[in-house]
C-alpha cells in the first residue's frame, strides 16, 4: 500500500524564530561539498574488469588537491554488484580505500547509490533490496566522521510518479535513522534529480537532509552526440554560448524528437543568463522550504563540445552556482565528461579550462 507523507516542517520552518540546530548542520556540510568531483569508477557497469583497476591513486588524489577540489561523490552500482554475484567484502573493499584516502587528504566524501531499478510497478519490492543495500552501508560506515561522509540515497530517480519517489524515500530515511542520525542524507526529486521535479517535490521532516538535483541545461549542448540518450542529442557541433553564425544545422535523426524542441530554442538557452534563471529555480524552491541544496552533477560530454565552449560553459556554470550560493559538483574526473585532455595531469588541463574552475596559474 502506498503510503503518502505529508509534511508541513518547510512551513513550519518558515514561520519559526529559529532554526532547528540538526538542519543548520545540513547547511554547514552542503557548503562543504562545494568544489566537487565525481570519481566514476564503480559505476561503470560496462567496464569488465571494474575491480583489476586500482581507483584512485596517491596521484589523483594530489592532483584533485592542486586543482582546489574539496570534495568527492563515488557512484556505486551496488545493485549491479549483487546481481554479477560479486561478495559485498569485495565491493566495501574499494569502497574503505576511498573513504581512509579522502581522510587522509581532507576531501568530504559523498557515497551514491547508482542504477537502482525502481519503477512505478516494482517499487514495493525494489525499496526494501534499496534499504537492505543502505543498511549494510550505514553499519560498515557509521563510525566514520558525519561531518566527513555522506549518504546519497538514490542517483537519478526515473520518471516515476512522485508520490511513489517521496514515499520510497521516506521509507529508506525511516530505515536509515532507526540506525543512524547523525550522518546526513543526500535526496534528489524523481525525473532524473531534475530541477522542475525539485521544484514540485514536498520536502521530507527529516531535518539532517540535504537537497541534490542534477543540471545540464542546455541539455542540447551538453550531451550532444552521447549515444547513449538516444536521436534527440543527434545533432553536433553545438557551440555555447549561442551563435547564429556557426549554428549548425538539425541533425535529421533528431527531428520529430525532444533534441528539436531544444534546438528551435537554443538561441533563447543557450547563453548566461539562461543557466541563471533555470537554477534559480531550484534556489527558489530551497528558500521556499529553507532547506540546503547541492547541485549534485554539472558538466559537458566532451567527445563532440568544442573545448572553447565547453570551458566558457563550465565558467558560466560556477559562477551562477556561486552567485546564488549553491555548492556544486562536477561529472567527472576521468570519463566521458572528463576536464582533461588525455590522463588526468596538470599538462593535460587546458588553460581555458584552468581558468574556467579557478586554477591560479
Amino acid at each position: 500500500m502506498l503510503i503518502l507523507i505529508v509534511s508541513t516542517a518547510g512551513a513550519v520552518a518558515k514561520s519559526s524564530p529559529k532554526m532547528p540546530q540538526v538542519r543548520q548542520l545540513a547547511f554547514k556540510r552542503a557548503q562543504s561539498l562545494n568544489n566537487g568531483i565525481s570519481i566514476s569508477w564503480l559505476e561503470q557497469t560496462w567496464v569488465k574488469q571494474t575491480f583489476a583497476e586500482e581507483g584512485l591513486k596517491k596521484n589523483d588524489l594530489e592532483l584533485l588537491k592542486k586543482l582546489g577540489f574539496k570534495s568527492i561523490r563515488l557512484p556505486v552500482a551496488f545493485s549491479w554488484f549483487e546481481e554479477q554475484h560479486i561478495p559485498d567484502e569485495k565491493v566495501f573493499h574499494q569502497i574503505d580505500q576511498v573513504v581512509k584516502q579522502c581522510h587522509e587528504y581532507g576531501f568530504k566524501l559523498v557515497i551514491d547509490y547508482h542504477y537502482g531499478k525502481l519503477n512505478d510497478t516494482n517499487y514495493l519490492v525494489e525499496t526494501p533490496i534499496i534499504i537492505n543495500h543502505w543498511l549494510k552501508v550505514i553499519k560498515r560506515y557509521i563510525h566514520t566522521n558525519a561531518d566527513d561522509v555522506f549518504f546519497e540515497l538514490y542517483n537519478e530517480p526515473p520518471r516515476i510518479d512522485p508520490k511513489v519517489w517521496k514515499d520510497a524515500a521516506y521509507n529508506i530515511v525511516t530505515a536509515i535513522r532507526k540506525i543512524d542520525k547523525k550522518h546526513t542524507l543526500i535526496i534528489g526529486a524523481s525525473n532524473y534529480n531534475s530541477i522542475y521535479e525539485l521544484s514540485r517535490f514536498v520536502r521530507l521532516s527529516d531535518e539532517n537532509i540535504i537537497y541534490t538535483f542534477h543540471f545540464y541545461e542546455p541539455f542540447l549542448f551538453t550531451h550532444q552526440g552521447a549515444a547513449w540518450v538516444g536521436d534527440q542529442v543527434a545533432t553536433t557541433g553545438v557551440s555555447f554560448p549561442y551563435s547564429a553564425e556557426n549554428f549548425p544545422a538539425l541533425s535529421p535523426k533528431a527531428r520529430g524528437t525532444a533534441g528539436e524542441l531544444n534546438y528551435n530554442k537554443y538561441n533563447k538557452d543557450g547563453n548566461e543568463q539562461s543557466i541563471n534563471d533555470k537554477l534559480q529555480i531550484a534556489k527558489t524552491w530551497a528558500n521556499k522550504y529553507d532547506v540546503p541544496i547541492l547541485c549534485g552533477e554539472y558538466g559537458v560530454y566532451n567527445k563532440y563540445a568544442d573545448l572553447d565552449s565547453r570551458c566558457r560553459y563550465i565558467k558560466a556554470m560556477r559562477a551562477a552556482l556561486k552567485r546564488l550560493n549553491i555548492p556544486g559538483m562536477l561529472w567527472d574526473y576521468n570519463g566521458a565528461f572528463s576536464l582533461f585532455t588525455g590522463k588526468p595531469a596538470l599538462s593535460t588541463l587546458p588553460v581555458c579550462m584552468k581558468e574556467a574552475i579557478g586554477v591560479v596559474r
